[in-house]
């Protein structure tokens, strides 16, 4: 038998599909069955396939045979490369974070939240607004009840309040129903309403059931009284008379006494008892907002008695500032013979912003720096140029990285590391309102933003310096240069706004934090 090249490429390429049988079937497309199974023919084949080049795999061969593949692997025999393998790649693993994150909602509950959602942005908003009429005197009732609220209210924005808040009086609940017309409860009670379908809190909800309960029996006595006169006041008043002495417990036991009596079989006069209740339901509610009424005013009165220890405990702090002040400028000799703003305006704006104290992780700032040479301001020859005054902390903490937490521990503390500031600086004398002062970052020597100049262990400062109109002139500070945080996050606490003739700018550095 004689097997051409043809034959050789054929087998080559069925080698390459690993399918045995058609070789088989290969050869024997130009040969007879007998020439196949010959001796010479089967020798051929054998040294054929068993030339170097077409050498099968050990591991291949042994599974044809029906053996186990060899324990150890050929070195010199070619490996599968799965980089090159030419398929579909398979699908990445999910993260940890997307397989916490929960499935989609479906367009029911989709539609329940965006409810939700809208519903305490309308309920912020209604007590945003009632807030800010009882500030500018002109304040329906249902403001003032809303208003005595925000002491106890778990979910007040403590950034919506206003330092005066405190002073405004506060009337009990039962006294600003009490003095209303009928017109007016029916108008009270409609707000009230309002109120009680937006809140999710729980004692707010309480809060505004009592008052609408109260609500609905005050005008009900009123028309009583315009209907049926004297008889039936005689009832009430003696019904009055046995509920107004007793406690809120006491109330709920004689409920439960009188609904007991009411499911009972007895013989009794149920319209005496229907009534009873009707009205121990009032006094209830009574007694409910004389509760949340006491607790408003214990809340007021720790508010006022902080706000008086700070007041005094920093009037050291004050005089340390306007030490530290008079200090400063005498270090810098360019800022002695400038005349600083002593308006009274601007007496009562520092003094206001020093009676808010300094926390436990701040400390007063005064790093005050000469300002870069600069040119004459236009202005210069027309107004006099002020100092202006400021009131500046510094927040200081811990960073309990890798290192200090290896070699510090709370009863040994590392050293305290500037974590951020909050400027404030006043402007009330402004000639141009209409411009906000602005401030700008000076890095010496020409450094960059990013680069870093300090030895090890340090850390690089800058100056940033405020610039405002006529008639105040540019004052700066040395801060330390890092990276800041603009996040709105309540505990980052970033602001940078212009109001009521004070620049403040508060802000914190970046934390960073190392992966492995």
């Amino acid at each position: 038998m004689i097997i051409t090249k043809w034959d050789v490429r054929r087998a080559h390429l069925i080698l390459d599909l690993n399918n045995v049988d058609s070789i088989l079937s290969c050869l024997s497309f130009k040969h007879q069955p007998h020439e196949l199974h010959s001796p010479s023919c089967s020798r051929n084949r054998e040294d054929t396939f068993n030339t170097p080049s077409t050498k099968m795999n050990p591991d291949r061969q042994a599974m044809i045979d029906g053996q186990r593949s060899p324990r150890r692997r050929d070195p010199t025999v070619a490996r599968i490369d799965s980089n090159n393998r030419i398929s579909k790649p398979s699908r990445p693993k999910r993260s940890k974070a997307a397989q916490n994150v929960t499935t989609y909602l479906t367009e029911e509950e989709q539609s329940r939240k965006f409810v939700a959602d809208e519903d305490k942005f309308v309920l912020k908003q209604s007590k945003m607004k009632a807030n800010i009429r009882v500030r500018e005197g002109r304040a329906k009732p249902i403001d003032r009840l809303a208003f005595n609220l925000r002491y106890i209210d778990p979910e007040r924005d403590v950034f919506d309040d206003d330092d005066a808040d405190i002073d405004i009086v506060v009337d009990a609940p039962t006294k600003i129903v009490n003095d209303l017309t009928l017109a007016q409860l029916k108008e009270l009670e409609s707000d009230i309403a309002s109120y009680h379908v937006l809140e999710t809190e729980k004692r707010n909800r309480r809060y505004w059931e009592a008052l609408r309960t109260l609500c609905v029996d005050l005008q009900s006595k009123i028309e009583a009284d315009m209907r049926d006169g004297r008889v039936v006041n005689s009832v009430v008043d003696d019904i009055d008379k046995i509920l107004s002495p007793k406690t809120y417990d006491q109330l709920e036991a004689l409920e439960r006494q009188i609904k007991a009596k009411l499911r009972s079989d007895e013989d009794i006069d149920t319209d005496y008892w229907e009534q009873l209740l009707r009205h121990l339901l009032v006094w209830k509610s009574k007694a409910i907002l004389a509760r949340i009424y006491d607790d408003i005013l214990e809340k007021r009165e720790e508010m006022l008695k902080a706000r008086k220890s700070t007041a005094t405990t920093n009037q050291a702090s004050t005089a340390t500032v306007k030490f530290a002040e008079a200090g400063a400028a005498s270090a810098v000799p360019n800022l002695v013979n400038s005349s600083q703003d002593a308006s009274n305006v601007t007496n009562a704006l520092y003094d206001r912003e020093a009676a808010r104290g300094i926390s436990e992780n701040e400390e007063i700032f005064t790093a005050e720096e000469e300002v870069p040479s600069s040119s004459k301001p236009q202005w210069a020859d027309k107004y006099i140029a002020r100092k202006p005054r400021y009131f500046n902390r510094v927040q200081m903490g811990y960073e309990w990285n890798k290192y200090n937490q290896t070699h510090y521990d709370h009863d040994n503390p590392p050293p305290k590391v500037v974590q951020g500031y909050r400027f404030n600086i006043f402007y009330p004398d402004l000639i141009d309102k209409t411009k906000a002062p602005t401030f700008k970052i000076i890095r010496e020597h020409g450094r960059r933003r990013g680069e870093s100049f300090a030895a090890a262990g340090e850390e690089d400062t800058c100056l940033i310096r405020f610039i405002a109109g006529p008639p105040y002139r540019d004052i700066a500070f040395r801060i330390v240069d890092r990276e800041w945080d603009y996040s709105a996050k309540r505990e980052r606490g970033f602001r940078s706004s212009f109001e009521k003739g004070i620049l403040q700018l508060h802000f914190q550095f970046k934390k960073i934090f190392y992966r492995k």
